[in-house]
């Protein structure tokens, strides 16, 4: 165990966060300090200048609510205990730049962020760089940290990955006839629900250090009003105002921060950068930004270009952009081709072709393909309420507010596409001739 058996961290969004014992063990690892190299909004901090807030201040913050919500549910012991872990390590297998290079470690390693988590956890994946070992060498997986304290590894794995019984149908079934679901899901939304401490706390962070003024949240209410049935957590009535404000602040954040075109051009064009490289990303989820940028630059060529032009912010400008409400349903055809990552890939080229162009001289981003086929979005809209008879309802049942949500486009935008700025007019006539406008 740590010298130091507690600490108190000053936080600006919470104020005092207490934390001791096998949680400041795990704090100081060489997995949680590699946190405060990687942006918690990666390259938001181009657009937000304020924005270099890390994944370890959102990891302290998650950590401090699934207390929080442990407590309030009633929650003691073990599970209070695996619970507030599985808080604090549930990003601690992001790559750099935050989601960005997400489907980039996916290629290279075969797993995404959570199950990376599961890997590094167990010690199944290096834990520390080699130029590292004279620190770490010798050092306990954080598996056997956890073990030698009595919680269980897997349970906290178990929590950290998304839970099964979070899908449309099963929610139905719960609401209308109060189905049992599988035992201590409600652990698992405490991390990943339509109320959870992941949630709460990177919508308050993030809203703190961009300055915008989407996200608050009335954390006290909720947790005042939240409670535990059929193994689900469930707000009374008391927490729909507050449950409003929280689905609110949410789609206002993503069509501000979290999907702002800039923001997203910039990570368009270091991703490209990143597999365009020869370089070696077997250990990326040891990487910080830096690092990462470091390594890029040392590869040389197109990808070192691609890398110093965004770190000085010398970023592609948008050739063409079409915005949610200009989409017609032909449009939105066509651009089914081009959704997802691959999609966004296949655009880029073809409108590259098009122009005459190298394909790195453009990059496109397509709305989600739920957008595209006009699906309405549950989700994290879908909070449950129980009211004074004990009937348990969708939130949506009650609020038109919830019921707007589920259909708002959180993007904005149907497409972007974006190059450098002396290629901007070949780009848009080739993107106009591609996309059939």
């Amino acid at each position: 165990m740590s010298d130091l058996a507690s600490k108190v961290i000053q936080d600006p969004v919470h104020g005092t966060i207490g934390i001791d014992g096998v949680f400041l063990d795990i704090l100081e690892r060489p997995e949680m300090q590699r946190l405060r190299s990687v942006r918690q909004l990666g390259l938001g901090c181009l657009v937000f200048p304020g924005a270099n807030h890390t994944r370890f201040e959102h990891c302290l913050g998650t950590y401090h609510l699934a207390g929080r919500m442990a407590e309030a549910i009633g929650l003691s012991g073990n599970d209070s205990r695996a619970v507030r872990m599985a808080g604090l390590l549930h990003d601690v297998c992001h790559p750099p730049f935050s989601h960005a290079l997400e489907a980039v470690m996916e290629g290279v390693t075969g797993m995404g962020h959570m199950d990376m988590a599961r890997a590094l956890i167990f010690g199944n994946v290096p834990y520390f760089r080699d130029e590292d070992s004279d620190l770490y060498g010798g050092m306990d997986t954080i598996s056997e940290v956890m073990e030698a304290d009595g919680i269980s590894p897997e349970e906290v794995c178990g929590i950290i990955s998304s839970p099964e019984s979070t899908g449309v149908e099963a929610l139905d079934r719960f609401w209308n006839k109060h189905e049992y679901f599988p035992s201590k899901d409600y652990s698992h939304q405490i991390i990943h629900g339509p109320v959870d401490a992941d949630q709460m706390d990177y919508l308050m962070r993030d809203a703190h250090h961009t300055g915008v003024c989407h996200g608050r949240i009335d954390c006290d209410r909720l947790l005042k009003t939240m409670s535990v049935v059929n193994d689900r957590i469930v707000l009374s009535r008391g927490g729909i105002t507050a449950a409003e404000g929280l689905m609110v602040s949410r789609s206002l954040m993503y069509t501000t921060v979290y999907f702002h075109e800039t923001t997203r051009v910039a990570q368009r064009m270091i991703t490209k950068a990143v597999e365009t490289s020869d370089a070696d990303l077997t250990d990326l989820h040891l990487l910080g930004d830096a690092d990462l940028e470091a390594r890029l630059i040392a590869c040389g060529g197109r990808s070192s270009h691609e890398v110093r032009r965004v770190r000085a912010r010398m970023l592609d400008k948008k050739a063409l952009t079409i915005y949610s409400e200009q989409m017609d349903d032909g449009l939105a055809e066509v651009l089914m081709r081009y959704s997802g990552r691959r999609g966004s890939g296949m655009l880029e080229r073809d409108i590259a072709d098009a122009a005459g162009l190298d394909e790195m001289d453009v990059v496109a981003e397509v709305t989600s393909k739920e957008n595209l086929q006009g699906k309405i979005s549950i989700g994290k809209t879908d909070v449950s309420i129980t009211d004074e008879n004990g009937r348990i309802r969708s939130l949506a049942r009650y609020s038109p507010i919830a019921r707007s949500l589920q259909s708002r486009d959180p993007y904005g935008w149907a497409v972007v596409i974006a190059c450098p700025k002396d290629r901007v007019e070949a780009v848009e006539r080739a993107s106009m001739k591609v996309l059939g406008l």
